[in-house]
């Protein structure tokens, strides 16, 4: 069983920068690939980013380049660096992990083990 704690969201304004942090319990953390999706207000949850235990990254092509995903294996903590945020990444964030090596796996919501509580995101314009 893995525990998923997200922190760092809140309100900021168009243009601005968040750190999302995702605490995991358990001494399995290496084992699984980590990422975070996203559920705005009357949308489906969408994949956002996802991170191997060897630091490879897969990202929805709709970020263009302005998330980084990262993960402290020693932390047991896996962080998602938003910048130049716009009001349509308004949104719920939800950790998401996935036993597996290859982030690609972790693409899809079907494909999650264990989900965060969720943490809100709002970017005023």
């Amino acid at each position: 069983q893995v525990q998923l704690v997200e922190s760092g969201g809140g309100l900021v304004q168009a243009g601005g920068s968040l750190r999302l942090s995702c605490a995991a319990s358990g001494r399995t953390f290496s084992t699984y690939v980590m990422g975070w999706f996203r559920q705005a207000p009357g949308k489906e949850r969408e994949f956002v980013s996802a991170i191997s235990l060897s630091g490879h990254t897969t990202y929805a092509i709709f970020l263009r380049g302005r998330f980084t995903a990262s993960r402290d294996n020693a932390k047991n903590t896996a962080f998602l660096q938003m910048n130049s945020l716009k009001p349509e990444d308004t949104a719920v964030y939800y950790c998401a992990a996935k036993r597996g090596l290859l982030s690609a796996e972790l693409a899809s919501a079907s494909a999650v083990d264990y989900w965060g509580q969720g943490i809100q995101v709002t970017v005023s314009s």
